[in-house]
């Protein structure tokens, strides 16, 4: 069994797809620089010692997701193929050995990158970008309630699958986020773009806040933005994660959305020398 190593560098925040079940897109770097893709995996459904973290090194086998037309796109050899947690790359020397991988190809032009995605020849589908400027970070109220009819066909599933549920420690499905995060953001050539914020991170991060403010909303989203525009815009050097939405791929004008954040701090003359 040819196993592939990766570096976990994006996850995003868990979905219901539309074969009702909860499915997480994940992705990284190959041990070349190269971006990968591995969709679908039941993330919260692996045993407590294959949830990885980010960039976390795993081992895994797998093989081209042949009904993702997207080249960097693979899959699991099968549902409950093992992930094996083989390292974890940490943030010594701001980020060092986290940059070797992530930084490898930067894009700095929007309309370029558009147009590697839509020319089928090339297809790009994950990329690194570094925006020019960072110009503001909306929020927008969405449902609070997934879709009713996927979960009760998931409830469905599991009690025809019986065998598989454990009664005294039942799966719950993740909570829907009530809000969707958003950058507006310029391009080296003067381009505005403003794109969804599909990380887990940023969802973990509205829950805890939301928690630590008592359930005040108002407050929450303030503490989300003050973390992902005024601290990482200001004292960070922000690059985003870009993946594409596969059924928009070829047909939307800007397919891309951000399904990461790579932060280090922003380096001083002092920091260098």
């Amino acid at each position: 069994m040819a196993l592939t190593k990766v570096l976990i560098a994006v996850k995003t925040y868990p979905t219901i797809s539309s074969k009702y079940d909860e499915l997480v897109c994940t992705a990284g770097f190959k041990e070349d620089g190269t971006w990968i893709r591995i969709y679908p995996i039941p993330f919260r459904k692996k045993d407590y010692g294959e949830q990885y973290r980010k960039y976390d090194w795993v081992e895994i086998d797998l093989v081209k997701n042949t009904s993702d037309f997207r080249p960097e796109s693979y899959r699991p050899h099968s549902h409950d193929t093992e992930i094996k947690i083989t390292g974890h790359l940490d943030t010594t020397s701001n980020w060092y050995l986290r940059k070797q991988y992530a930084l490898q190809k930067i894009y700095t032009n929007m309309t370029k990158l558009i147009e590697e995605a839509h020319d089928q020849s090339v297809c790009t589908s994950l990329a690194v970008f570094r925006p020019k400027r960072f110009i503001g970070f909306e929020t927008e109220e969405v449902s609070r309630e997934w879709d009713k009819k996927k979960l009760d066909s998931l409830e469905a599933e599991r009690l025809q699958f019986n065998l598989f549920k454990q009664p005294e420690n039942p799966f719950e499905v993740v909570k829907k986020l009530p809000y969707k995060f958003k950058y507006v953001f310029e391009d080296e050539q003067g381009k505005i773009s403003k794109m969804m914020i599909e990380d887990w991170e940023i969802g973990e991060l509205y829950w805890k806040s939301l928690a630590a403010h008592e359930g005040d909303e108002h407050k929450a989203i303030s503490a989300v933005k003050n973390q992902y525009f005024t601290k990482f815009t200001n004292k960070n050097d922000l690059h985003l994660f870009l993946g594409t939405n596969y059924v928009h791929h070829y047909a939307s004008k800007n397919p891309f959305m951000i399904i990461g954040a790579f932060y280090p701090k922003l380096e001083t003359q002092m920091n260098l020398f």
